[in-house]
């Protein structure tokens, strides 16, 4: 099969009509997402002025995935794909327009929040591996490193553009602005899902009785841990999700406490990270490719471990904003890298259920790390937490490094579809 690389790969992807579909509606929906996301956070620094309520309330947002994730993607590798999709992006809509509504009539508590988060957290549980599994239903194999570069490209412009759309609606009418536009975002996403044309996108495993549900998620996990280079990736997923992504959730405290530059600091700082995200997301997606993937996803681990030094030891603020670019970049390189090459060597009916693995620790595992993080913070201040947790990713790029030769020979190769 001949590679299509650069410009013509995106093209190629965008001209197939469901994914092109799909793609105009996760524009409005990531910006909603992170508009809310940095609304959330900056909503618990005002009322707490807490490292730990802002580690606890990303629990609340990204650990439902830990429990409920494993069962979630059993669901999803037996039911119809777009319906399940449908269901969650309507009662995602739903809970933001309630926790405006909340908001506007000023009952809102720091316990009160945590609990509408943990829902909503609950909501995206399910719909992650529906999402995450449906992408190879909307697009010819040879096309897809593009469509997840693609995607990529998407959410890390909404993480760039979203918090400015957050801090402008902030400022100007105030934070329940901020909760509205994600859930007209939701709608918004919602008709893009019935405009999809799709010959019922379900996995290639058979339906079974429910009681069998438990077995499968067990073969999941069995599957996932002696395969070669998907074992070895989620070990990386996990370690870097644990000690490098969750400075993401203090930048609210180091726009204010580190660096006093408060609501407006921050949207630049997330947006700063969006914006190196984008630029990684473009990169891997006119790649078009999944030959030599794994060696750039190495080399992106000892990026972030470089980058995260800088942002944690300096006082600078532009220097700051210029290692958070970089870190951008190099999570990105890692999170979509792993989610290309274990798209490419899953086997299909396995699919649901290692990308809710995937998706388990890519939103769980942070959890776990920023409230570690965020209670490290309240003793020994925001920057000696991440500057140990980017010290211990140096000793993880150097294990990657080791064998990196040996995964890329599992992960690269042609699968069927």
């Amino acid at each position: 099969m001949a590679t299509i690389s650069g410009f013509p790969a995106l093209a190629a992807a965008l001209r197939e009509r469901n994914y092109r579909t799909f793609s105009i509606g996760n524009i409005l929906s990531h910006n909603g997402t992170w508009a809310q996301r940095t609304a959330v956070l900056w909503f618990t620094w005002e009322m707490t002025g807490s490292g730990f309520w802002l580690g606890l309330m990303t629990v609340a947002d990204l650990l439902p995935v830990v429990l409920i994730g494993p069962v979630a993607g059993a669901i999803a590798d037996r039911v119809n794909l777009l319906t399940m999709m449908k269901i969650t992006q309507v009662l995602a809509a739903i809970h933001s327009a309630a926790l405006a509504a909340l908001t506007f009539a000023g009952v809102m508590t720091p316990q009160l929040l945590f609990v509408l988060v943990l829902i909503h957290g609950i909501i995206l549980s399910f719909n992650q591996p529906a999402r995450l599994a449906m992408v190879p239903h909307l697009i010819e194999r040879e096309n897809l490193s593009a469509a997840i570069g693609i995607n990529s490209m998407i959410f890390n412009s909404a993480r760039a553009t979203g918090p400015m759309i957050s801090g402008a609606l902030i400022g100007g009418w105030g934070i329940a602005f901020a909760f509205v536009f994600n859930a007209l975002s939701y709608v918004w996403f919602i008709g893009s899902l019935y405009l999809l044309r799709l010959d019922n996108p379900r996995s290639t495993k058979a339906r079974t009785p429910a009681r069998e549900v438990p077995r499968e998620i067990a073969e999941g996990f069995r599957y996932a841990v002696q395969h070669a280079g998907i074992g070895r990736m989620l070990v990386i997923l996990s370690v870097v999700s644990i000690f490098g992504r969750p400075y993401m959730e203090l930048l609210s405290g180091f726009a204010d406490e580190v660096f006093g530059r408060g609501v407006e600091g921050y949207s630049f700082m997330v947006s700063l990270t969006g914006i190196g995200a984008v630029i990684g997301g473009g990169w891997l997606a006119q790649r078009g490719q999944v030959s030599g993937l794994t060696s750039r996803v190495v080399l992106a681990l000892l990026l972030l471990g470089l980058s995260l030094i800088g942002f944690a030891a300096t006082n600078l603020f532009v220097f700051a904003l210029a290692c958070l670019l970089i870190t951008g970049f190099a999570v990105i390189i890692i999170g979509v890298g792993e989610q290309t090459l274990l798209q490419n060597a899953v086997d299909p009916s396995m699919r649901g259920r290692v990308m809710s693995l995937y998706g388990m620790i890519g939103r769980g595992a942070p959890a776990i790390g920023a409230i570690v993080m965020g209670s490290l913070a309240e003793a020994f201040g925001f920057q000696a937490p991440v500057l140990v947790g980017a010290l211990l990713l140096l000793g993880l790029w150097w294990w990657a490094r080791q064998r990196q030769q040996s995964m890329a020979e599992t992960l690269e190769g042609e699968r069927p579809a």
